[in-house]
């Protein structure tokens, strides 16, 4: 059996940085990916899926993830269930191994080097 997932799209918001009990420390995003397929009203969907990134190299790269960037992520896909008004609800979150940077919707004037492609992996 494989588990294995990979995605490309936009980040949503800016990432945020969490501090795990253990000294661990986790980088959360969620990134809007595209279906490929038209709805019934003729418009594409976007699909919001969260993913953690752990690790100290992931921590490192907060400078450099900005809202709206373009990236792909590979990971695995985890399933869990939390309690929504008593019921409980499936969910699903893709933990990340490796991330990419492709693009930028924002202007070289911020500093960064948008002309080469960068891969973190940990």
């Amino acid at each position: 059996m494989l588990n294995n997932t990979y995605l490309v799209g936009r980040l949503v918001s800016e990432p945020k940085l969490e501090k795990l009990e253990d000294g661990r420390e986790v980088v959360d995003i969620e990134i809007a990916v595209p279906r490929s397929y038209k709805n019934d009203k003729g418009e594409y969907e976007t699909d919001l899926i969260p993913c953690s990134l752990t690790g100290s190299l992931f921590s490192r790269m907060m400078d450099y993830l900005k809202k709206d960037d373009l990236v792909g992520v590979r990971g695995t896909l985890q399933s869990s269930y939390r309690e929504i008004d008593g019921k409980k609800v499936p969910t699903i979150k893709l933990v990340a191994d490796k991330i990419s940077f492709l693009s930028t919707a924002k202007s070289k004037s911020d500093g960064r080097d948008y002309d080469k492609e960068e891969e973190i992996e940990r």
